[in-house]
């Protein structure tokens, strides 16, 4: 057994696993059906789908003989708080830079 630690930010660095997170949001689907959406084959899906969960971004709950999956929304929570810093750096870029174009806008500059 391989015992691959694999970065969360991998994960979603790749569009075809972002858009299986995006499909899988809002309901669970089995991996036939995420393999509907994409022009790839459902062994390549089945690959992204073990990356997904093997970061925790997914979790699967066997229903019968279906495998269903569905977003770990926690771990995109983690995600969250690790972007959060640089949106308030942002935020307070993009307010100065208004503060600068308001100041201009009103000496007619």
């Amino acid at each position: 057994m391989r015992d691959v630690r694999r970065d969360i930010f991998q994960a979603i660095a790749d569009p075809t696993r972002r858009a299986i997170l995006s499909l899988i949001a809002l309901h669970a689907m089995t991996p036939n059906a995420i393999a509907e959406n994409f022009e790839t084959s459902r062994q390549s899906i089945s690959k992204h789908l073990r990356v997904l969960t093997e970061c925790e971004l997914v979790k699967q709950e066997q229903q019968g003989r279906e495998i269903y999956y569905s977003l770990a929304i926690e771990k995109m929570k983690e995600v969250d708080q690790w972007l959060a810093q640089f949106r308030t750096i942002w935020e307070n870029r993009f307010n100065q830079l208004d503060t600068l174009l308001n100041s201009l806008k009103n000496n007619n500059i």
